[in-house]
């Protein structure tokens, strides 16, 4: 009797865990069997990820929200007001997948403006060693600054300078990282970000059978202490050559243009602008950049400069135009931090706080960024700027920022003609610089800022 019902157990056992393997079997939602796995869930740095067991494929969300606020005061009073505000800076929601050791996959969508804006779109090859090979629209690896998360800037916004350099453009890039030495170099076309860059491109197709245009961009890092987790110095250069984009409106097709704010986007005025220089056939960006870093300090300078090379049948000046500027930084953790970098992307990382509680960053900044080539007849105007800041580091996921900007800009600076620089000879603002009588140096708009940043990322 036992034995029966031992054998009764095992029969009813057995058909049990065939009809749970059946059970197990999955189906998408057009009705395929599908392999599957299980995953694990876990909290790294902050962010929410999902594993399998084997770590081969593994999942996660990257979102970052920056609440800015700023005055400004200083300016002159027969001058263009400036206004206070407030804005979301950034509003990223990315989803980032390592789908096998060699592959992995990225999106990344900005919403700041009430609408979708297109950042990364990326597949990349990671199955040779040292090599990483990328396609889709990114960041091409040109400016250490402009290639330094947001997240993990040390001032509210990039040096003025970096707006020459090139941020996201579609194209394919191949990369090269060994501890000592660090090469990129890539293809690149238009942007693809919003809507206008994207009916920019459709409508010079259409209407006028117009290509992208294209870039090449190299660059080279050496990085002499690589040995050392709480130093290290950077020594780098890059050089890219670039003709017109269709991504500009077709009124605008073969020209190229260069223009930035002073201080946050709050302030909407850009004074320092060429406005459009038709008849370019192409251009040649470069930059020399040095960087280093001894436990809490970093310091960091670079200049990039840029020459347009004009066709033979360009409207007006002739001449070839070159603009450039240049900037020198550096931050110190005040109660024990680690200043981290980055060696795979050539670039600095999530500084690593000294207490529990967090750590505190004071910061300073010179800029500057000269658009004028009188030889080649261009007054986009220059400007200099001073900051100081404190960063405060609370958590992996929480870090506030307060910056102080005095802003000085030359009598060229208006803003293709848009915003008063001066005084004329009967005391009057004037926004023509050929009819301002303020003594050199003197004219142009000069201004101070505070600014907050309230920045949350997981």
């Amino acid at each position: 009797m036992k034995r029966m019902k031992l054998f009764l157990f095992l029969v009813l056992f057995a058909t049990g865990s065939v009809l749970a393997q059946k059970k197990e079997v999955k189906y998408d939602q057009y009705g395929m069997e599908v392999k599957w796995t299980d995953l694990k869930t876990e909290m790294q740095d902050g962010r929410l990820v999902f594993e399998t067991v084997d770590g081969n494929y593994k999942l996660w969300y990257d979102i970052r929200v920056q609440t800015d606020f700023a005055g400004f005061f200083g300016i002159d009073k027969d001058y263009d007001p400036i206004g206070n505000g407030a804005s979301i800076r950034r509003a990223r929601f990315a989803v980032k997948a390592q789908l096998t050791p060699d592959w992995y996959g990225e999106i990344d969508i900005d919403m700041a403006n009430g609408f979708p804006e297109l950042k990364d779109a990326v597949l990349r090859y990671d199955g040779i060693k040292n090599v990483e090979i990328q396609v889709g629209n990114f960041k091409e690896n040109f400016s250490m600054q402009r290639n330094t998360s947001s997240r993990f800037l040390q001032f509210m916004e990039r040096p003025m300078v970096t707006y020459l350099a090139p941020s996201r453009h579609l194209g394919a890039n191949v990369k090269y990282c060994v501890p000592v030495f660090w090469a990129s170099g890539g293809l690149f076309f238009q942007e693809v970000a919003g809507i206008e860059e994207i009916e920019n491109v459709q409508d010079n197709n259409k209407d006028y059978g117009r290509g992208p245009g294209y870039s090449l961009t190299g660059k080279m890092v050496l990085r002499p202490f690589n040995k050392r987790i709480d130093r290290g110095l950077h020594i780098g250069g890059a050089i890219s050559y670039r003709t017109p984009k269709s991504h500009d409106s077709p009124s605008d097709y073969g020209g190229m243009r260069f223009s930035t704010r002073n201080s946050t986007s709050i302030n909407r005025k850009k004074y320092i602008d060429t406005d459009v220089i038709k008849g370019v056939d192409h251009s040649l960006l470069y930059t020399a950049e040095l960087a280093g870093h001894y436990k809490g300090l970093r310091v960091e300078t670079a200049y990039i400069g840029t020459t347009l090379y004009m066709k033979d049948d360009a409207p007006g000046n002739l001449n070839n135009k070159n603009f450039g500027g240049w900037y020198a930084q550096a931050g110190y953790l005040l109660f024990g931090g680690t200043q981290r970098y980055d060696y795979w992307g050539a670039k600095y990382n999530r500084a690593e706080r000294g207490k529990k509680w967090g750590d505190v960053e004071l910061t300073a900044r010179y800029e500057c960024l000269n658009l004028n080539d009188f030889d080649g007849g261009v007054y986009g105007g220059s400007g200099e700027a001073i900051s100081v800041g404190l960063n405060y580091w609370v958590n992996n996921n929480v870090k506030f920022m307060l910056n102080y900007q005095y802003n000085n800009n030359d009598r060229y600076a208006n803003g293709k003609g848009k915003h008063f620089i001066g005084h004329d000879a009967a005391g009057k603002p004037t926004k023509d610089y050929t009819q301002a009588v303020e003594a050199k140096g003197k004219g142009g708009v000069d201004y101070s800022m505070v600014a907050l940043r309230c920045e949350v990322v997981f």
